[in-house]
């Protein structure tokens, strides 16, 4: 594949997020926990999210909005502090649902 052909076969983020369906159940599959975050230097989480889910508080808190989340497992790999994420699958039938053509 040439350098060109490779460049136009990157979609932009709404293309992508085009071929996704996500499932929402009423409980997060992750949870983050404020009191640990809040004395989090890197607060890594922020930018690896590909999905930019992860938010800052006006406590110094972190929230996350799963709904939707491509539950890649980036945050809890970055993270750093112990006990900040919690991080399981998704309870049966929810998630996200990769669509085809």
């Amino acid at each position: 594949m040439t350098d060109i052909s490779r460049r136009e076969s990157v979609l932009a983020f709404d293309d992508r997020m085009a071929t996704v369906d996500f499932r929402i159940s009423h409980t997060a599959h992750i949870t983050v926990d404020s009191e640990v975050c809040r004395s989090c230097t890197t607060r890594a989480c922020l930018v690896a999210c590909p999905a930019k889910l992860f938010v800052t508080t006006n406590d110094g808190g972190i929230l996350f909005n799963y709904e939707q989340c491509f539950e890649c497992g980036t945050c809890y790999a970055v993270c750093n502090n112990e006990g900040a994420i919690t991080w399981n699958y998704p309870e049966g039938g929810h998630g996200v649902v990769f669509r085809h053509g």
